[in-house]
């Protein structure tokens, strides 16, 4: 999982050309969405985009996005789950 969270910080870094973040400034359990990166609901669109291009994974209500973009480890999390199925 860890490896995982890695690459997703640095799909997330680049998708969202966040300036002056490293992969190592960004804590996978602190807020996503409203925290330390500035991450907003435009923002969020492009999340959305990046996870169903790269991951096949779909987002698709506005109550799973709330849960899922809590923090990049349950971001991390339900990619995961639901790529074995679960």
């Amino acid at each position: 999982m860890d490896n995982f969270i890695e690459e997703l910080k640095v799909k997330i870094i680049e998708a969202l050309a966040l300036e002056d973040v490293t992969p190592d400034d960004i804590d996978p359990d602190a807020q996503l969405v409203g925290g330390d990166l500035g991450i907003d609901s435009i923002d969020v669109l492009e999340l959305v985009m990046l996870v169903e291009k790269e991951y096949g994974v779909v987002i698709d209500s506005k109550e799973l996005g709330a849960q899922v973009f809590a923090s990049l480890s349950a971001l991390g999390a339900y990619i995961q789950k639901v790529r074995k199925g679960g």
